[in-house]
């Protein structure tokens, strides 16, 4: 562990001084993200200036979910990025086999060949909108509070990843697996706000089947007292349940790799 510890900060390192060979694409490009969200953002305030309650939620407390969203999404999109290109850029070219050579994990391989920076985004603009809702709703962080959102968000952050690499698996046998990761993606879009305004099938689909709403709607339930109970400690084990899950189909689909050839 601590040998792979080692080697991600030196490629993070080499990835990063990549990056700022070109400071004004880095700026860009985080801009963009940035106004993206806040795009999404303004749409969810210009609703609820007409709705100012959905369910009991007011827009300062969506403002906490949606923040909690990209805070997890950030740490996905910072570690697993890589995964998206996996089938068209990596498999289906046969440059895949490269990584079966290295003298590590072929995932650890995958994953430190590129780092996702419009994550810092979603990152920069997640730690704002919480914030400003932790200030609006005069929420009372006591240290145990402030572990539990720390853990939330970590927590959060394994789900996205390993829903991430599930649905990435996939292209063991599909050779391209973007569908399909286009389709968990945009699941995550129903995670910014409160699972108790869609009907029972969709918040069982976000709770136990895409299990999204454990990194926003139920750490958010607990640190505004709205009764999330067990429910709101779940999200560490969920993680680790689809992190643990994911890796395993990472190896299941390993065993049927067979190399383009070329």
């Amino acid at each position: 562990m601590r040998r792979y510890l080692g080697l991600y900060l030196w490629f993070w390192r080499r990835r990063t001084r990549i990056w700022m060979e070109y400071p004004a694409n880095f700026v860009l490009f985080l801009v963009s993200t940035v106004i993206l969200q806040s795009a999404g953002l303004l749409t969810v305030w210009i609703v609820m200036r007409r709705i100012p309650s959905i369910h009991g939620w007011t827009f300062d407390q969506v403002v906490l979910i949606y923040g909690l969203t990209l805070l997890a999404r950030s740490l996905s999109s910072l570690t697993t990025s890589n995964l998206w290109p996996l089938g068209h850029v990596y498999i289906q070219p046969g440059d895949f086999d490269r990584f079966l050579l290295r003298p590590v994990d072929p995932l650890f391989a995958v994953l430190v060949q590129g780092t996702g920076y419009n994550g810092l985004g979603d990152l920069l603009m997640g730690a704002v909108l919480v914030g400003h809702a932790i200030v609006v709703l005069h929420l009372q962080l006591t240290p145990l509070l402030v572990l539990y959102l720390l853990l939330a968000v970590v927590s959060g952050g394994g789900i996205f990843a390993g829903l991430v690499l599930i649905a990435a698996v996939t292209v063991f046998w599909l050779t391209d697996a973007a569908p399909l990761l286009g389709a968990v993606n945009e699941l995550q879009q129903f995670a910014r706000f409160p699972l108790t305004i869609y009907n029972r099938g969709i918040q069982a689909l976000l709770t136990w089947l895409v299990p999204y709403g454990f990194a926003s709607y139920y750490p958010a339930g607990y640190l505004l007292h709205r009764g999330a109970g067990v429910l709101a400690w779940a999200a560490p084990v969920m993680a680790a349940a689809l992190l643990l899950l994911g890796y395993r189909f990472w190896n299941i689909g390993l065993r049927h790799y067979t190399s383009t050839g070329s």
